[in-house]
């Protein structure tokens, strides 16, 4: 009942979202279901439930480094508008507000402390999905932000501090699919078609910036600040659901992370969006029905306000995300209610007809 509460849409956008193509493919794209967290009003992460801090042991031979990863709980925390964090974590160098993925820098047990933050939800299929970070400056960690299902279908945006290098302005993001032909490459996917490394035009550990992919069939696309950095396809694409991941770690390995960090590192996310089909079908089937009951109401006689349009994020409002549907108290269980205030941008009739054809397709594709 959780699951199928979450999937609920704002009022004004019960038949769905869409995202504008930005001239980058042949059709807009269109989504059921949305996750959106605000990070930046959040008061305690511990409390929420769309959430799941990890607390495992990775070995160092496992995890291919130097010394071995341990993920806990009290190393995701949330800051306090103050910039104090609300939980045991330092979080003296972090200077905005959202969630810390601290990786600390003392070794205990032959471990290196990081952070892992999952979704609860594992029905996220084909979507939209988008994250406001500030990475760290303090050389040796890598951040990521990935959809997962398994260690063949994985898609990755993951920044190694260790490259970075504001002197001659480098800052690059790798950009991975694993697949198939990673595990047979050992699980290096430099060595498959689907890896790419990207240099962002920007420094991205002193302010706010929207990273984004938009997983379809047979196709990836990749985007900082609404741009899009690169495009993936082929059957090394994933092709069933999964769930996101924020993680914030560090091994020692030299080829990767580098590290261990010569002080406590944090990673700053001050939200996330999803937009997405789910593969549950009673979900599907509620999607459906929640936006044909919404036709039939008798208040929108010309179906013109019924899929929101989700507006892109630039440098100026990574931090607090720009446009939000759900327009809830972060801080208190989602009512899946709305209102006008959701600042909703409504599709015409021509665009509303596109969008029930593409939901009908979408629909059928996911089951």
């Amino acid at each position: 009942m959780v699951a199928l509460t979450s999937c609920l849409v704002v009022a004004d956008c019960e038949c769905g979202f869409i995202a504008p193509r930005n001239g980058y493919l042949n059709d807009d794209l269109f989504f059921t279901n949305m996750m959106e967290s605000k990070f930046f009003e959040m008061k305690d992460i511990s409390r929420d439930g769309t959430w799941r801090r990890q607390q495992y042991n990775v070995s160092a031979r496992a995890g291919r480094g130097e010394y071995g990863k341990a993920f806990a709980p009290d190393n995701v925390f949330t800051i306090a508008e103050d910039g104090d964090a609300t939980e045991s974590a330092d979080s003296s160098s972090i200077g905005g507000d959202g969630i810390g993925l601290v990786v600390g820098s003392t070794v205990m047990n032959e471990a290196i402390p990081v952070a892992e933050l999952d979704s609860a939800r594992n029905d996220m299929h084909y979507g939209s999905y988008r994250a406001g970070m500030k990475l760290t400056a303090v050389n040796g960690t890598c951040a990521a932000f990935f959809w997962y299902f398994n260690d063949t279908q994985e898609i990755d945006m993951e920044f190694l501090s260790r490259e970075f290098d504001p002197v001659k302005k480098i800052y690059p993001v790798n950009l991975v699919i694993q697949s198939e032909a990673s595990r047979k490459a050992g699980y290096d996917a430099s060595k498959t078609g689907t890896f790419k490394v990207v240099n962002l035009t920007f420094d991205p550990t002193i302010g706010f910036h929207e990273y984004r992919f938009d997983y379809l069939p047979s196709r990836v696309l990749f985007y900082a600040d609404s741009k899009l950095l690169a495009e993936m396809n082929g059957t090394s694409v994933p092709s069933g659901p999964g769930h996101i991941i924020l993680q914030h770690w560090s091994n020692g390995n030299p080829l990767w992370s580098g590290g261990p960090p010569t002080e406590d590192a944090v990673l700053t996310v001050s939200y996330v969006k999803a937009y997405f089909n789910s593969s549950n079908a009673i979900i599907q089937e509620s999607a459906a029905e929640s936006c044909r009951r919404a036709r039939g109401d008798g208040s929108d006689s010309s179906n013109n306000d019924r899929v929101c349009t989700i507006a892109d994020v630039t440098a100026a409002n990574a931090s607090t995300g720009g446009t939000f549907f759900n327009t809830s108290d972060p801080n208190k269980p989602s009512s899946g209610g709305g209102d006008d205030e959701s600042g909703a941008v409504r599709l015409g009739k021509t665009g509303q007809t596109m969008a029930s054809v593409m939901l009908l397709v979408l629909m059928i594709a996911c089951l």
